[in-house]
């Protein structure tokens, strides 16, 4: 059953991606990100009312943090999504997981001392998985150079960098007791913010709602994939419903092909299957040393 609701899990967050990407020809990025948030406030809010979960935190701090990684990430993968195709933009983001283990690898290496006993060489093999993600991403990026969409793929690597970064204080308010359905409230209530802050200086694109009802599913999808992701965990993290979050990778791989008519050539889909294994290799190595590490949001 965990399978099943990371499964769906995924499927939300590429359907997410695929009305992004149908919004985008009408809403900046910052708008996007505007109502992702207002609706996911709603949404949350009623349910943390039906599960009895306080809304109140003693870690203001902590999530304005993982608000402002977590919406910085946010804003350049909608961007991402927007100029990319809709698999590549998907697969830079997941790039996040290779990150993390570039940045376990990198203190790892900092704090390395010899009269430890440890072999400096302890950390080769997430090393190798780490280059072999970043070998993945030259290949995906190819393509983008070729269509002159280098700025967009930068864009949209980015957006797996930080995430790493909200990734990891994630697992920072999981440690101190916060409920995750709290934890994304308030990533809700910062994407709200932040988005509105842009748009007050950025301006407000007309109004259609033709157009605007590309908003709703944004927000809901998001939310909904949120919950099934938080779901397949609660009920025991495993090495399976963890790899299977890339699955989101193949179905907007599937997106790309059948909505869009995106032309990937053989290069990028090379590139997307080592980002694939490597970050499940990472995941893998990743668990031996934090097997209660919690999952990348999105």
């Amino acid at each position: 059953m965990q399978a099943l609701w990371m499964l769906l899990g995924a499927a939300f967050f590429a359907t997410m991606g695929v009305c992004v990407k149908f919004a985008s020809a009408y809403f900046s990025p910052a708008e996007l990100v505007f109502y992702r948030g207002l609706v996911g406030i709603v949404f949350l809010a009623v349910i943390a009312k039906q599960q009895g979960i306080s809304l109140r935190t003693r870690y203001p701090g902590m999530h304005v943090w993982r608000s402002a990684v977590g919406v910085l990430s946010l804003g350049s993968w909608f961007y991402a999504i927007a100029h990319l195709p809709l698999a590549t933009a998907m697969t830079l983001n997941y790039m996040s997981g290779v990150w993390v283990a570039a940045f376990l690898v990198g203190g790892a290496l900092l704090n390395w001392n010899p009269q430890d006993g440890q072999s400096a060489w302890s950390q080769g093999p997430l090393a190798i998985t780490v280059l072999t993600g970043f070998a993945g991403v030259v290949m995906m990026l190819r393509p983008t150079i070729d269509q002159n969409q280098i700025f967009a793929g930068l864009i949209g690597l980015m957006s797996g960098f930080v995430a790493a970064f909200a990734f990891m204080q994630v697992m920072a308010l999981g440690r101190v007791g916060e409920p995750e359905t709290r934890t994304v409230f308030y990533f809700a209530i910062g994407t709200a913010v932040a988005g509105g802050g842009v748009m007050v200086f950025d301006g407000i694109s007309p109004w259609d709602w033709q157009h605007a009802v590309w908003l709703l599913p944004v927000g809901v999808f998001a939310s909904l994939g949120q919950l099934c992701l938080t779901r397949a965990y609660s009920q025991g993290a495993t090495l399976v419903v963890a790899n299977l979050q890339y699955s989101g990778i193949v179905f907007a791989a599937l997106y790309s092909l059948l909505l869009f008519g995106d032309d990937i050539p053989l290069i990028g889909w090379a590139g997307m299957a080592l980002i694939v294994g490597s970050g499940m290799v990472a995941t893998l190595l990743r668990a031996r040393a934090a097997p209660n590490a919690p999952a990348e949001e999105h």
